[in-house]
């Protein structure tokens, strides 16, 4: 793995960051990674080897994956490799609904247990940084965990129906 984080300035950078960020989490056995996003619509949540590479780490005992978002009703179009694997991984895998308060934005970013902090700045024009700022990345996930606490769950892994 490159120890140098790709600068996010297009949707392209911002893809390669998330990897990166994620590669950083897996290879450094990470316990649990956050992420959170309005939409995950940029996100590269349907690469296969992406989704093999987080399968392999949700394995290992005591791993999460947290997803946060505003908004999960295009995912499973959006992203429909995601939407199959989470049915073998939603044991490890917490997907959440952002809590209704009309002054709440999501943020992009992407956290995991130690000093990873990926955060989306702009999308127009694209702008965000990937940091390993242990100080940063605890401030960013306590301002997260407050969101998580009053969110609720969202997405579920099946439909059920009459």
């Amino acid at each position: 793995m490159n120890d140098t984080p790709p600068t996010i300035d297009s949707p392209a950078g911002f893809s390669a960051a998330v990897r990166w960020g994620l590669e950083h989490a897996i290879e450094r056995a990470a316990r649990r990674i956050v992420a959170v996003d309005p939409d995950f619509a940029d996100w590269p949540l349907g690469d296969a080897a992406l989704l093999e590479r987080l399968g392999a780490w949700m394995r290992l005992p005591q791993r999460q994956l947290v997803l946060l978002a505003a908004d999960w009703n295009s995912a499973p179009r959006r992203h429909p490799r995601l939407a199959a694997w989470r049915r073998t991984w939603d044991h490890a895998l917490s997907i959440w609904q952002q809590p209704d308060e009309p002054d709440l934005e999501l943020p992009t970013l992407l956290l995991d247990d130690g000093p990873l902090l990926l955060r989306l700045a702009s999308r127009d024009p694209w702008r965000g940084r990937v940091e390993l700022d242990p100080r940063a990345a605890r401030l960013q996930r306590d301002e997260i965990d407050a969101v998580l606490q009053r969110s609720s769950p969202g997405w579920p892994a099946t439909q059920l129906g009459l």
